[in-house]
């Protein structure tokens, strides 16, 4: 009876996605979990979400959308993989009634936009909201009686990433899911025995038309992870899975253009096996990427400290 409710309610919301504005454009994606949870662990439905970029770009009525949609999944937990606002701390109080509003607990990470708005500000507005922020670190929360490990990486993007900190105490026998605004990540996460990770960052590239977000986010930006499920959730095979979210919001442009561009919430039902049902993308193969440089990494942090000193010195003085 419970999961033929579940099934109830994804079908209503997946209605409800199907038939909203279509400035809104929600599409809802729905996957199983890795081999390595069914035996451990009965069915978890998690909703994730990235790239909300709380602001002037992204209508208000977008981002309550996402959130109606997303509760009337019922996922037993809510994990947002960074970037909550755009260029600014204006709009945290926004972020954190948009937060508020989800009505499953929320675990989530930074991403690039909010250590360059200010890390310190936007971790407060979600913890306001009721969310737990994991900075390299990881929480077990307990949902329907069983625990879950959640690992989270604060942003590589701009050098924030520990992933040797993040997994310091975390158990083996106990299934853990980890969360990283970069994708790339997932890869030393995967040799600690982190079989998914959910991430973010590239919004799909927001124009999938002719294959344009590969050459943008893929051989332009050196991406090997642009959108959709990378890796292998089987068992048998020593690498884990990644899913890189479309996201909901943009920092820029709002334009999104083809289907796979589309402003999206992922569904992934840990415990149930991968093929016992239709799932609307395959685990692909990961693009050439490029590693960026030592140099492109120190530009990157430098810009950290010189947006908070612009914001320390638009501060007005006590």
């Amino acid at each position: 009876m419970a999961e033929a409710a579940r099934k109830l309610r994804l079908g209503i919301a997946s209605q409800e996605a199907e038939g909203a504005p279509a400035e809104m454009g929600l599409k809802i994606r729905r996957f199983a979990g890795p081999e390595a949870y069914v035996d451990r662990m009965q069915p978890l439905r998690i909703a994730h979400l990235t790239d909300l970029h709380v602001g002037r770009v992204t209508p208000m009525k977008v981002q309550f959308a996402a959130v109606q949609v997303t509760n009337a999944l019922a996922p037993d937990l809510v994990v947002i993989t960074g970037d909550f606002v755009c260029h600014g701390q204006a709009y945290l109080g926004p972020l954190s009634e948009v937060v508020r509003a989800f009505e499953a607990p929320v675990i989530c990470v930074l991403g690039n936009h909010d250590h360059w708005s200010g890390p310190q500000e936007v971790r407060q507005a979600l913890r306001r909201a009721g969310a737990e922020v994991l900075d390299n670190a990881f929480t077990a929360i307990t949902l329907r009686g069983q625990r879950l490990q959640v690992l989270g990486l604060d942003d590589a993007y701009t050098g924030n990433s520990r992933r040797e900190e993040a997994l310091r105490g975390l158990r083996a026998d106990e299934p853990v899911l980890g969360l990283s605004h970069i994708a790339e990540e997932a890869d030393g996460l995967w040799a600690a025995g982190v079989p998914l990770v959910l991430s973010g960052h590239t919004h799909a590239g927001q124009v999938t038309v002719a294959r344009l977000h590969e050459l943008a986010i893929g051989r332009i930006a050196g991406h090997r992870y642009i959108h959709g499920l990378y890796g292998s959730r089987r068992a048998e095979v020593e690498q884990g899975a990644v899913y890189v979210g479309a996201g909901v919001g943009a920092a820029v442009m709002p334009l999104r253009l083809g289907e796979r561009a589309k402003r999206e919430i992922a569904v992934f039902e840990l415990g149930q096996a991968p093929g016992s049902f239709a799932e609307p993308l395959g685990e692909q193969l990961p693009h050439p990427g490029r590693k960026p440089s030592e140099k492109t990494q120190q530009k990157r942090a430098a810009a950290v400290v010189k947006k908070a000193e612009r914001r320390q010195k638009r501060s007005p003085k006590p």
